[in-house]
């Protein structure tokens, strides 16, 4: 169990190693939305993304050990090698080849190493716990962990302590861990308060282990919201559970309309954001998502999109 107890004392524990991100209106998608929407730019944090505040706690509260290993879609592995930087520890960053190079390199330039593994996150978790149970290494997964679920909740407590009435919070959904978090914590702070999670129609691996009813493996496939690729685990043991209780809605979105999230929040609201990070403007772009009765607020999750595909997509061209 995660408790917001827990929560609590993350945002104490790694004050010192995370930004508070700021958080801004966006005119032209409250016109859209028919209310007020927010937008919290957590991809302004350190590394470029939410994940850092989950790895920061989890490698926080580790004590001797080899190192530290993950395998990781490349946001969360950033996050972990800069966490294990920050507290000189060695760290080995298991991926896919699905991962784009830019998240590689961003990974190497940390001082970590990026190990290639497979053509699926699964197969690059294999390696992860060899390194485990081989070699001593603590194993951080990118989600399915109480501290990491519990840092990702103090994103939670950031938005709420920003905006005391917010009504919904729009939150990209992949293996759940920032949606537990988040959740947790909002629903902690105001019951009342709606939580939206949002995914790609491709390779959607939570949404599709909801319908089933128990997680289920999915073929990965490459999508602008690669971040959001992945499977949830098999053995999942809290994401899944608390995604499937805490969650009120989940939207679907085409490639299409994330494209149209990422031009959107770059145009309108000068903000570079990963496809991941955009669902939340895609969605309330496609008529998916209303502000309901209070402001609205998406979750930024994260900054680290390829620039020429950015470019690209800013551009207009395919």
């Amino acid at each position: 169990m995660v408790t917001m107890d827990d929560v609590a004392a993350a945002a104490e524990r790694i004050r010192d190693m995370v930004r508070e991100t700021p958080i801004k209106p966006s005119a032209s998608l409250s016109r859209q939305a028919g209310g007020p929407v927010w937008l919290k730019c957590e991809h302004k944090q350190e590394t470029g993304a939410f994940k850092l505040r989950g790895a920061s706690n989890a490698v926080a509260r580790l004590g001797d050990v080899a190192g530290v290993t993950t395998a990781s879609t490349g946001n969360h592995g950033r996050a972990l090698a800069h966490a294990a930087k920050q507290l000189k520890m060695r760290a080995v960053i298991c991926v896919s080849r699905l991962v784009p190079q830019n998240k590689l390199a961003a990974i190497e330039s940390l001082g970590a190493e990026a190990r290639v593994i497979g053509a699926s996150q699964d197969e690059a978790f294999e390696e992860a716990h060899r390194l485990k149970h081989d070699e001593g290494f603590a194993l951080i997964p990118p989600f399915d962990h109480p501290d990491v679920i519990a840092g990702q909740g103090t994103l939670g407590m950031e938005i709420l302590r920003q905006i005391p009435d917010a009504a919904t919070l729009a939150v990209p959904l992949s293996g759940g861990g920032l949606l537990a978090g988040v959740a947790l914590a909002a629903k902690s702070l105001n019951p009342g308060i709606r939580i939206v999670g949002i995914s790609m129609e491709k390779g959607a691996a939570m949404a599709a282990s909801l319908e089933a009813g128990h997680p289920v493996e999915v073929e990965e496939v490459e999508t602008l919201a690669d971040s959001l690729g992945g499977g949830i685990g098999l053995q999942n043991q809290l994401t899944f559970p608390m995604v499937r209780d805490l969650m009120d809605e989940l939207i679907l979105l085409t490639e299409e309309e994330i494209a149209a999230g990422i031009l959107h929040l770059a145009v309108e609201d000068g903000e570079t954001v990963e496809g991941a990070a955009a669902v939340g403007a895609g969605a309330v772009l496609a008529g998916k998502l209303h502000a309901g009765d209070g402001p609205l607020v998406l979750i930024l999750s994260g900054g680290n999109i390829d620039p020429a595909r950015h470019a690209e997509i800013v551009e207009g061209v395919s």
